[in-house]
């Protein structure tokens, strides 16, 4: 590999470069450009011919170069000529001196001392000798021929001295699915469907959430609360189909989420959030009763509702930190208890009528012999597919209830013992990942199945 070669570029040639993609401030792991607090400062630097550190860059194998340590000034740069942004009247040193191109009374060019007053002035109304002089300012650059690794390394290398915060440089940490994370901290959810301020996002912090997020969705188990640690295992142990997962979730949710519930999903338990609807989606029920979950916790759960603790949501955390895995565990126990509560409670006499038709024909039964145990009957078989049946089965689909619940009376109707049923179930969804859409058929199907295990179990009884 060639060593790193030095290469200076007037400020003209160098945004240039920049605007055709020949250099590029979207290297995969780069945190956010803080522009806003040295742009005033870069300015009078340049104008008098003051000095700014090099540049460094990466040449990358595919052919791109991307800012390793510059990303800051380069944009400070673009917004300062492209961006109509106006200096600030508290720049310090704003009287630039420059000498005036004018004409004398025969026509001659002369050259008078001047000075300009910057403060609250745009590139645009700058005399055309400082624009002149602007991009006529020489930019030193240092390029290194490397690959994306590389990169990430020397971002953690030169970035060290350079105020980076936590989430920054948790970043840095995950070269592997730092391209993922940048798009989707992109989508339409952080931007409109999100409670994230601007220095929030500058400082790193959505990069930060959805990092989280994958860790809390699949890797609850190996949870550590410190960034960097968190980066390091997902780059080793996450996936692409995982950031996929979380990708389509966000799409789901960019549908139904409304102005009133957007400040849930904050800096704090975006993550929690996001896997609580991680957690749902399993449950194949229409988004929309998710939305409507977040209506209920937001105006009235929030701060009506208790745990097992005595606690509500938000003191939860009131004596441990927001990241601790204890913390993390007790909230989203908490969330998934009170959105069951509320799912359930939903179901509307619509439904409820549908299964006691489907119950009565199917098992040739009196209403009277089953209405009272409905509640029994249901909570037996949420607690019979927590023990049998993969969440992410599609037996576990809504519309495979009425015959799931038939099973269960049916099971009970015959006085059949629950172990008997449990190992029956077992091996059924072993071997059954899908259902006949007609609910009487399929029923038909499953007991017939059931009732064959149970004639074969005597047999070898």
């Amino acid at each position: 590999m060639a060593r790193p070669r030095r290469q200076i570029y007037t400020m003209q040639q160098y945004l240039n470069n920049v605007k055709e993609g020949y250099i590029s401030n979207n290297a995969a792991t780069q945190r956010n450009p803080a522009w806003k607090p040295i742009i005033d400062g870069l300015v009078v630097t340049i104008l008098t011919d003051d000095f700014i550190p090099p540049i460094i860059l990466a040449e990358e194998e595919s052919g791109g170069t991307v800012i390793v340590d510059g990303g800051s000034r380069t944009a400070a740069f673009k917004m300062l000529c492209n961006g109509n942004y106006k200096i600030k009247s508290s720049v310090e040193d704003p009287i630039i001196k420059y000498k005036k191109m004018e004409k004398d009374e025969k026509g001659n060019t002369i050259w008078n001392d001047a000075e300009y007053d910057i403060r609250n002035k745009t590139f645009e109304q700058f005399p055309k000798e400082l624009q002149k002089k602007f991009y006529e300012y020489q930019v030193e650059t240092v390029i290194h021929e490397c690959d994306s690794e590389k990169v990430a390394k020397y971002l953690r290398r030169y970035n060290i001295h350079t105020g980076m915060n936590a989430n920054e440089k948790m970043f840095i940490y995950l070269p592997k699915f730092a391209n993922k994370i940048r798009k989707i901290a992109n989508r339409q959810f952080f931007v409109d469907f999100s409670n994230f301020t601007d220095n929030e996002k500058e400082k790193g912090m959505l990069e930060r959430s959805i990092s989280e997020t994958v860790m809390c969705m699949f890797h609850l188990e190996d949870w550590n609360k410190q960034g960097k640690k968190i980066a390091s295992y997902l780059d080793e142990k996450s996936s692409e189909e995982e950031f996929d997962q979380l990708n389509n979730n966000l799409h789901r949710l960019e549908n139904i989420i409304t102005d009133d519930i957007k400040d849930i999903f904050n800096k704090k338990d975006t993550f929690v959030f996001l896997t609580l609807f991680d957690r749902f989606i399993k449950m194949k029920i229409d988004d929309v009763k998710f939305a409507e979950f977040l209506v209920e916790f937001s105006k009235n759960l929030r701060n009506k509702k208790k745990n097992e603790k005595g606690l509500l949501f938000d003191e939860i955390d009131k004596d441990a930190s927001t990241k601790d895995k204890q913390v993390i565990s007790d909230k989203l126990d908490m969330l998934e208890s009170l959105m069951l509560e509320f799912l359930h409670k939903e179901k509307n006499l619509k439904e409820q009528k549908r299964e006691e038709d489907f119950i009565a024909e199917n098992l040739n039964m009196n209403r009277e012999a089953f209405l009272e145990d409905m509640d029994f009957y249901n909570e037996s078989l949420d607690l019979l597919l927590e023990n049998t049946v993969r969440v992410d089965s599609k037996l576990r689909s809504e519309e495979n209830r009425l015959s799931l619940l038939a099973i269960m009376v049916y099971s009970c109707k015959e006085n059949i013992k629950n172990a008997d049923l449990e190992k029956w179930m077992t091996k059924y969804a072993a071997k059954n990942n899908s259902y006949n859409s007609d609910q009487t058929k399929n029923f038909l199907y499953m007991k017939r199945d059931f009732d064959r295990y149970r004639k074969e179990h005597k047999k070898s009884a």
